[in-house]
């Protein structure tokens, strides 16, 4: 732990009084570094684990300040197997931001998902679908993969690799048939596979009414940058699983957008943001509505 503290204080004491060119290039890439880490963690189990290294590191210190040799030999130690812990614990999180990472680079265009003439049909044979089943209360789970290939997940399940419609996706979540049970995988225009199995969330902060497709499409999305879809099978809303995160009670106007954002060429990286600020604006909206209506009555 000293022998630390020394060189951080080395380094320091050498920018500070003994500045390069190439020490300001280190610290602002250092800076940079670190600060993307903490922008793709902010939202896994891993930022939550940093908290308690802090206190770890600091307690550490404090032991060794106040002699406690016990104490300081153990935490020592804890710190010194801590690399080899964290790699174990939270390997589908390092994994993520290592992809995500990867998948940054301005070389990585020939992932990007293609527009083809057939774009608008593929959209609407999926918001058909969708609709549908929501109506008719017919539970679902969708992911729709991005750059992140998931090649694992689909030998999870059955393959099928035809093209995207509307009754291919309804039969295959049609209850009591043999495919019903699990998600399906749909890369570009093409459904790759039907009942595949997927990693439920471990986050605490579900709300309770929300049942085991909804973990299971966070748990997707905690650990790649696909989009999940899901379709509630007791209330028949639809939701969204997108980076760790759910938004429910999704439209026809929601849904097309979202998938616009994911087909077309033209537009970047597909975000959630502008769905998101739609489907906020909505519910502003109908929540004035409904004041104006009382304060009127």
């Amino acid at each position: 732990m000293s022998a630390f503290g020394e060189q951080i204080s080395a380094i320091i004491w050498n920018v500070m009084n003994r500045p390069r060119l190439v020490d300001v290039i280190d610290v602002l890439l250092l800076t940079l570094i670190i600060y993307q880490l903490l922008l793709h963690i902010r939202q896994t189990r891993i930022s939550q684990t940093l908290k308690g290294i802090v206190i770890l590191l600091l307690a550490t210190w404090l032991s060794e300040m106040l002699g406690m040799r016990t104490i300081h030999s153990l935490l020592s130690w804890l710190i010194n197997a801590g690399p080899v812990l964290l790699i174990v614990l939270f390997q589908p999180e390092i994994r993520r931001v290592l992809e995500e990472l990867g998948n940054n680079s301005v070389f990585d265009s020939a992932a990007r998902l293609q527009e083809g003439e057939n774009t608008e049909l593929i959209i609407d044979e999926l918001i058909l679908a969708l609709g549908h089943m929501a109506r008719r209360r017919v539970g679902a789970l969708i992911v729709m993969e991005n750059r992140t290939r998931l090649n694992d997940v689909v030998a999870t399940g059955t393959r099928v690799d035809g093209l995207i419609s509307q009754p291919l996706i309804e039969n295959i979540f049609e209850p009591n048939t043999p495919l019903h049970d699990g998600a399906v995988v749909i890369r570009g225009d093409r459904v790759i596979a039907a009942a595949c199995l997927l990693r439920l969330s471990d986050t605490t902060g579900v709300g309770r009414d929300l049942g085991t497709r909804h973990r299971a499409g966070l748990g997707m999305s905690e650990i790649s940058d696909a989009k999940v879809f899901i379709v509630s099978e007791e209330t028949g809303i639809i939701s969204m699983a997108e980076g760790g995160r759910l938004v429910r009670h999704l439209d026809e106007a929601s849904l097309r957008q979202i998938l616009h954002g994911m087909y077309d060429t033209g537009s970047h990286e597909p975000r959630i943001g502008a769905p998101l600020l739609h489907f906020m604006q909505r519910r502003k909206d109908a929540h004035d509505e409904r004041q104006t209506d009382k304060k009127s009555s």
